[in-house]
């Protein structure tokens, strides 16, 4: 059994707002694009009470967006949470900056999504290199491989390790699921790292013990707690309401239910029971 987790992790979707509409979004289709949390005190105040050490992991839609995003990210601060985000990087200087002085106390790792649809390569490294000058935690980025943009991905990839920077690929989803690459191309997707890293298209921990539900978390804008993004996906496994008080912390791991695993945070860090022999 892999052993309770130290620092657990809150993937919090606190909004929908995104002002990128990429082609290969899973988003795309939701019918309420604009929403975000809007309750901060309430959502503030539940993560306060999580037990333990926490990570609390931003993203949306784009979470730069929410009205009260660096508030939000200096109250956790101040509560002693580490801080990370998801975030497409089109957020200005000035509120990166911001952003990066305000984490210093508790860094988490600064995911910058690439989407080539709306931003070049060039542009985005040297924004990126000009960010790790100055952001004291983990800085990676990440890009979505659809078929036209795979041929371009080693070059890329090898470009950004030469930069210090790690460039992670993930498969492209639609309808949630991975696309149906061709035998060459999930080959491709293999040698570029597989999915954020993991060496795999689709993981598959069903039956293995898990502290998802435990220690990790997924929380949308409404105080909608998930133990994992398959409960979500398939609408099991809700652990109530941060909100109305419904919410309800797993207390030990827990055996995985599903096929596909689309979570990287139990993976990588070590709260998945023989997480780093998957298959898929």
């Amino acid at each position: 059994m892999t052993p309770y987790p130290l620092e657990g992790c809150v993937s919090w979707n606190m909004n929908t707002v995104c002002n990128y509409r990429c082609s290969y979004c899973t988003q795309r289709f939701l019918d309420d694009r604009k929403a975000w949390a809007r309750d901060l005190p309430g959502f503030l105040e539940a993560f306060r009470r999580l037990p333990g050490q926490w990570e609390i992991k931003l993203s949306g839609g784009e979470p730069f967006l929410h009205p009260q995003f660096l508030e939000t990210v200096e109250r956790l601060i101040q509560q002693g949470r580490r801080v990370a985000v998801v975030t497409n990087f089109s957020s200005s200087p000035t509120v990166l900056e911001r952003y990066a002085a305000v984490t210093a106390p508790r860094p988490g790792v600064f995911s910058a999504s690439l989407h080539l649809e709306y931003v070049s390569a060039a542009t985005f490294l040297e924004k990126l290199l000009w960010f790790k000058s100055f952001y004291r935690g983990p800085l990676v980025a990440t890009c979505v491989a659809t078929p036209a943009q795979l041929p371009q991905l080693p070059e890329l990839q090898e470009i950004y390790q030469k930069a210090g920077i790690s460039l992670k690929i993930q498969p492209q989803k639609e309808d949630r699921d991975v696309i149906d690459y061709s035998d060459a191309e999930e080959l491709q997707l293999r040698a570029l790292g597989g999915h954020n890293g993991t060496g795999r298209l689709e993981a598959s921990f069903r039956g293995r013990a898990c502290w998802a539900g435990a220690r990790y978390l997924i929380v949308d804008h409404r105080g909608e707690v998930w133990r994992c993004y398959p409960a979500r996906r398939a609408r099991s496994e809700r652990l109530g309401n941060l909100l109305d008080g419904s919410f309800r912390l797993g207390m030990q791991a827990q055996p995985c239910l599903y096929e596909f695993c689309s979570c990287t945070v139990p993976f990588q860090r070590g709260m998945v029971d023989g997480g780093r022999d998957v298959r898929g």
